[in-house]
C-alpha cells in the first residue's frame, strides 16, 4: 500500500514515503506544499511518490538515533483553522438489529465536529479530557482526508487511523443534547496517509496498560465491511453543506467505531496508556490519557 506523510525536522516541513526500520535512517524529501496539495487535487499523489523516489526531490536523511521528526496530521494546512476533523455516529453493524438491503434507502448517520486539526494528538502525545469526565470510551475509526481545491470541490487524498476518544458516560445522560460535550475529549490521529480507495477491511486489537501492566485488551474492525450505510453515501451526503466546501479546507472525517472496553465493564482512568494495534496495516497508536485539572474559579 502506497502512502506519504509529513513531518518537522530540523526547522523544514518535510514529506516521507516509507517509514524507517528500526535503527534505519528515515528517508525525507523537501516537496513544497504547493506541489502536494496539486497533486492530490488532481488525484495524482502517487506520481509525487515515484518522483521523489526517483531522485526528483531534494533528500534529507534522519540518521538512526539522532533525534525523531515530529510527526504531523496528513496534509495539515500550514495556515491555522482551515482543517477541520469531524465524525459519524452509530455506524457500525454491531449497532442494528439487522443486516442492510443492497438497495436500502440512504438514511443519514448523526454527525458532529471535533475540532480543529490542529487540536489532534499524534502518536505517543498525552491525550487530555475535561476534569469531569464520566467514563471514557476509545473509538479506533478509520479517517478519510479530503482536501477542497481552489473552487471548493472536496477530492479524496486516502485515510488514516484517528481514535475518537469521549465521554460515553456523559453521553448516556442525555444521548440528545449533551454528546457535543462528550466528544470534547482530544482525539488522536496516525500520520500515515494511505494513498488508496477507503479501506474495506481493517482489524486490529486495541490494549490498555496501567502502571506497567495490561489492564484490558479487545480486537475491534472498522472499515467499510463493518459499516452499516454506504461510505460513498455518507460523504456523498455531507459535502452537500456548503460550508465543509470552503476553499482550501482539509476535511477529516471519522466514519465511527464499534464497541470496546466500556461496554466490556471496563473503566479508562488517569494515566491509562491506550494503544490501538491496527494489525491488518502494520500501524500503532498509543497515547496516554490525563484528566486536566478543574478550573479555578476567581
Amino acid at each position: 500500500m502506497s502512502m506519504l506523510f509529513e513531518c518537522e525536522y530540523d526547522g523544514e516541513r518535510l514529506v516521507g514515503f516509507d517509514r524507517a526500520a528500526p535503527g534505519e535512517p528515515q528517508r525525507l524529501f523537501r516537496i513544497p506544499d504547493d506541489r502536494l496539495r496539486a497533486a492530490v487535487t488532481s488525484g495524482d499523489a502517487t506520481a509525487v511518490r515515484t518522483e521523489a523516489l526517483a531522485g526528483g526531490a531534494a533528500e534529507v536523511t534522519v540518521p538512526a538515533g539522532v533525534g525523531e521528526p515530529r510527526y504531523l496530521p496528513p496534509l495539515l494546512p500550514t495556515y491555522t483553522g482551515n482543517a477541520l476533523v469531524s465524525g459519524f455516529m452509530g455506524t457500525h453493524r454491531s449497532k442494528f438489529d439487522r443486516a442492510p438491503e443492497p438497495d436500502e434507502e440512504f438514511r443519514a448517520p448523526n454527525w458532529l465536529i471535533k475540532g480543529l486539526a490542529t487540536w489532534l494528538r499524534m502518536p505517543g502525545e498525552t491525550m487530555t479530557v475535561p476534569a469531569s469526565a464520566i467514563a471514557l470510551l476509545e473509538e479506533p475509526e478509520v479517517a478519510l482526508v479530503y482536501v477542497n481545491d481552489d473552487e471548493g470541490t472536496p477530492h479524496y487524498a486516502g485515510y488514516t487511523f484517528g481514535n475518537d476518544l469521549n465521554d460515553i458516560g456523559l453521553h448516556l445522560r442525555n444521548p440528545w443534547g449533551w454528546t457535543p460535550y462528550a466528544k470534547l475529549c482530544d482525539t488522536s490521529m496516525t500520520p500515515w496517509l494511505f494513498l488508496d480507495k477507503p479501506p474495506q477491511t481493517v482489524t486490529g486489537r486495541i490494549v490498555v496498560e496501567r502502571a506497567g501492566e495490561t489492564a484490558w485488551e479487545g480486537p475491534f474492525s472498522c472499515g467499510a465491511d463493518s459499516i452499516f450505510q454506504r461510505v460513498d453515501d455518507m460523504v456523498d451526503n455531507l459535502f452537500s453543506y456548503p460550508p465543509l466546501r470552503r476553499p482550501g479546507l482539509v476535511n477529516y472525517l471519522l466514519l465511527g467505531a464499534d464497541k470496546a472496553s466500556y461496554h466490556d465493564g471496563f473503566l479508562l482512568a488517569d494515566g491509562d496508556l491506550l494503544t490501538i494495534e491496527v494489525t491488518s496495516h502494520d500501524v500503532v497508536l498509543a497515547n496516554a490519557i490525563r484528566y486536566a485539572d478543574p478550573v479555578s474559579k476567581s
